[in-house]
Formats: structure tokens, sequence, C-alpha cells
């Protein structure tokens, strides 16, 4: 069972280096879970301090809601923004919220294991960075970007899809995963983080038999055999491309000079 817990041990002899890692499926026998508890595997051989969030475990509530906010009066409208600034000032944050934030700050990097589920992350996980990444407290108006509070810390997305690598590609008919995966990303970024360039794994669902089936247990296992290399390279691997601040205007428009690195920040029409 991959539990929530914190393991701490050294990294170097004076230094500790933490990762979070974020599970976000309902089968702890998946092969989604089993790619998390590697993770966690390689990151305390390496020494980290280990910090764990299995959402379905811990049935984290992705719902954002007024029965969150005690403080709120039953006539006040519940306006999700002003009710996280406020609680975040009467340090009145939900207490699954709290513990969220604080293995967040206590991160250097995060990891998050999820599939895509009819072109997205779960719903758990996308509740999650609603509900966690509550403004006043991990982000403001003008604590964001290149300005983030978590500048410096870097996380990467461990995905799996249903669909084959070619049709997952960018004249994929299941759509370019990376441009799926961008939002979740671009969040990331909004609150300071840099985002490391994705590792997907496709093909992954239960319906492959025989020889299939076989040839996907292989595949899988590849993956989680690679895992520690894959970690251990964490700082030569590759960003996912964001504009700065300064490549934009008063109005918030790219600047004709500047370069678009997405096609949902861009040039032209």
């Amino acid at each position: 069972m991959y539990n929530d817990h914190v393991c701490v041990t050294r990294h170097h002899e004076d230094q500790l280096t933490a990762t979070l890692i974020v599970l976000a499926h309902p089968e702890p026998r998946s092969f989604n879970s089993a790619w998390a508890g590697k993770t966690q595997e390689v990151c305390t051989g390496m020494g980290d301090t280990v910090l764990t969030s299995n959402l379905s475990e811990m049935a984290f509530d992705p719902v954002e809601s007024r029965i969150h906010y005690s403080h709120l009066a039953a006539h006040e409208p519940f306006d999700p923004l002003k009710a996280q600034e406020t609680a975040a000032i009467m340090q009145l944050l939900p207490r699954d919220v709290v513990s969220e934030v604080d293995k967040l700050r206590r991160a250097d990097r995060v990891v998050f294991h999820f599939p895509l589920w009819w072109f997205s992350p779960p719903a758990v996980l996308k509740g999650w960075f609603e509900r966690v990444l509550a403004h006043g407290e991990t982000h403001s108006v003008t604590d964001r970007f290149d300005r983030g509070q978590f500048s410096g810390r870097k996380a990467l997305f461990c995905v799996t899809t249903g669909s084959q690598e070619p049709e997952s590609a960018f004249d994929g008919r299941e759509g370019d995963v990376q441009m799926l995966l961008w939002p979740l990303a671009y969040a990331l970024r909004y609150v300071g983080f840099s985002v490391l360039v994705p590792e997907t794994v496709h093909g992954v669902h239960g319906y492959h038999e025989g020889a299939r089936r076989n040839a996907l247990q292989a595949r899988l296992q590849t993956v989680l055999d690679s895992q520690q290399s894959l970690l251990q390279d964490w700082d030569n691997r590759p960003e996912l491309q964001f504009n700065s601040d300064d490549d934009f205007d008063a109005r918030g428009r790219l600047k004709s000079d500047r370069p678009s690195h997405s096609y949902f920040i861009r040039h032209g029409p």
C-alpha cells in the first residue's frame, strides 16, 4: 500500500533534498501507483526527505466550496478567491489544505503521478490544484510568475495515456499530449515552479490480452527500472519554456519581438 508518510534521511553530509510525490489514481494495484512507489523507493535510496500525497487514499475533497470555510457568513456569496485569501489572513484555511501547502513549502521538487482521463488529469488532481494553490497563501497579485513563491523549485509530471504514442503526437487524433498537459504546468509556473519536460507512457489500459498484455507488462517494467536514472539525472532534464514577465506589455499581451513557446501564447490570430 502506498501510504502518506514522511521518511527523513540524509542526501549529503549537511544537505537535505525534499521530494513530494503526488499520486492521483484510485487503484493501489495500478501502474500509476507502482510508478509512484518506485519514485518513492528511489528517492528514499538517494537520501531524500520523501513526502507523499496519495489523493484517493486520503479521500481528498477536490470540490472547492463554502463548506470548507467556517468564517463565511451565511448570507455572504461564495467567492473562492476571496474566501481563500481571507482564510489565509485569518489562518483558517482547511486542515487538508494547510497540510498540503506545508508539504509544498518543504519540497525542493515535486513529482506528480497520474493518468490522462478525457484529455485532462483526474478530477481529484485538478481539485487539488484549485484548493491547495490557495489565493493569499501560495500566490497573490504580486507574488506570481517570475515572482512566484516557489521559484527555484522543480516539478515533473509522470503521466500515462490509454492512447498510443502516434495518436498523442502533435498531429495525432487524441491531441498533442504536451498541449493537454500545458494548463496544469502553467498553474505551477503561476506560483513560481519550473516544470520539467513530462515523462509520458502510452498505451496503458486494461484491455490488452495475451501477447499484447505480456508486451505491455514488459514495457512497464522497463519504465520502473528506468526511474532511478531519470531521477538521478533530474538536474539535467530539460525544462518547459515559458515567457518571462518582461515578455508582455502593459496590457498583458505578448510583445511582438518576444518568442512564443506554446500555441497557448502566440503571435497572430
